[in-house]
């Protein structure tokens, strides 16, 4: 099994629209196994965010990230990263196909409303920022047999 690190970002909260896109994960079948409410200190924006640290998006991003609460979630299924990234849609919001998280729900690329790791290396780097391992719930899914 593969894991994915998902973060709704405050827009996600001030919208209330959390339930309908956790729904949406969950509906394709992925093993929700950590969530947590959190607010986001400017210091693991900065860890979080390293690798965009140089680019010109980066105060902005870091601005946003830090207004108000987000949601963490780790989810679990084979092939995690790749089905959430497909799920989620384009960065870019006007490629964002219809659909996708992105493409139903974003209109501004720099308002982007869902972070999901890129890379099976990244999530785990990501989850080790945001969840303990005793954060992390190991549970029997009865329904896994479904999907």
């Amino acid at each position: 099994m593969e894991r994915s690190y998902v973060m709704l970002k405050p827009g996600v909260l001030n919208r209330r629209i959390a339930g309908e896109i956790i729904s949406r994960l969950e509906k394709k079948g992925l093993k929700l196994v950590g969530m947590k409410l959190l607010k986001i200190t400017a210091q693991l924006a900065d860890r979080h965010y390293a690798e965009h640290k140089d680019k010109d998006f980066y105060a902005d991003l870091k601005s946003y990230i830090t207004s108000g609460p987000v949601i963490a979630m780790v989810f679990e299924a084979e092939n995690c990263v790749a089905i959430v990234r497909k799920l989620v849609g384009s960065t870019k919001v006007a490629d964002a196909q219809p659909g996708t998280i992105r493409g139903d729900y974003a209109l501004h690329t720099n308002l982007n409303i869902i972070h999901a790791s890129d890379s099976p290396e990244n999530a785990e780097r990501e989850i080790n920022l945001f969840f303990k391992p005793e954060e992390i719930i190991e549970w029997e899914d009865q329904a896994a047999r479904w999907f």
